[in-house]
């Protein structure tokens, strides 16, 4: 990636943002995540959300009266049961 122009070091909450048509495009230094959006304003947001997630600062395990909301049994929901795809190996 490019340097930063202040002193050719990255430094903590370092963003990059530029216009490419009609869109804004972001992204964090650190991380190296990038999005975009139609205004500045929403490209920071989404980077927000996405630099989040990343991090763990976001989400949680769904619980199973989520679940349960969404008509998916808890019991029923599992994962590494069988053999990956052929794509995902």
């Amino acid at each position: 990636m490019a340097s930063s122009t202040r002193d050719r070091e990255p430094h903590e909450d370092e963003i990059r943002m530029w216009r490419e048509g009609d869109s804004w495009i972001i992204t964090d230094v650190e991380t190296g995540i990038t999005t975009q959006g139609e205004t500045r304003q929403e490209a920071l947001e989404m980077l927000d959300d996405a630099v989040a997630g990343y991090k763990g600062e976001r989400g949680h395990e769904p619980t199973d009266e989520e679940l349960r909301e969404l008509g998916i049994d808890p019991e029923d929901n599992t994962t590494g049961n069988g053999d990956l795809p052929d794509f995902m190996q």
